[in-house]
């Protein structure tokens, strides 16, 4: 599965110029569903898009809280084209789930979205409908995320992540520290492992 998280100050869905969702300050999320993904991808997903520090605390650090922390709003929309692979110049939606199983698992994740929040912070737009999506980003801010591949078991994911968090820690060490941090095997992410969910997504960005 793979995710488009952007950080915005507005955002909102229209459909044959009817507006259906709309949120003011947090995050778009442009969400690809791919023919192998499973619920333990998609509970990586929701647990990471709520949790991303993308905003700044009280006092203006930035990178301090989530959407969570500071009760924002989360805007999803279903883009099937994230699964996009070329073929010289003609793109192939073959990897995305089909519309059929796609529909149900993406209201699977908004129904996991808006227990683990509050669902009146959790908006979403029109499934396999044809959208434009009003993006105004603040930033600009856009992360790419994408569920890890290889090992399903929970245990084994867990185990990833927190790898992971050693690692980044060790980043922002200084160079004498992060030095004498020899870490772990680094866990593998698929660069192809991507998502879809059938409709269409057309992105306008506002001024």
């Amino acid at each position: 599965m793979r995710a488009v998280i952007q950080r915005v100050t507005k955002a909102s869905v229209t459909v044959g110029g009817e507006q259906l969702s709309s949120i003011g300050r947090g995050l778009c999320v442009l969400l690809g569903i791919s023919v192998d993904d499973t619920p333990t991808d998609a509970e990586y997903m929701v647990r990471k898009i709520l949790n991303l520090r993308l905003f700044e605390d009280e006092s203006g650090r930035a990178w301090s809280r989530s959407v969570m922390d500071q009760d924002l709003e989360v805007l999803c929309v279903s883009q099937f084209t994230l699964q996009c692979i070329l073929k010289g110049n003609k793109p192939d939606f073959h990897s995305a789930m089909p519309a059929e199983l796609a529909q149900n698992f993406y209201s699977s994740i908004l129904e996991n979205m808006r227990s683990t929040y509050k669902p009146e912070r959790i908006k979403d737009g029109e499934f396999g409908a044809f959208m434009q999506v009003h993006i105004q980003n603040d930033g600009p801010v856009t992360i790419e995320l994408t569920s890890p591949t290889g090992p399903t078991d929970p245990r084994q994911l867990s185990k990833q992540e927190k790898q992971q968090q050693r690692k980044e820690k060790t980043r922002h060490k200084g160079p004498s520290e992060s030095g004498r941090d020899k870490g772990g095997p680094r866990s593998k992410q698929d660069p192809n492992a991507s998502s879809g969910a059938e409709g269409d997504v057309s992105s306008e960005r506002e001024s």
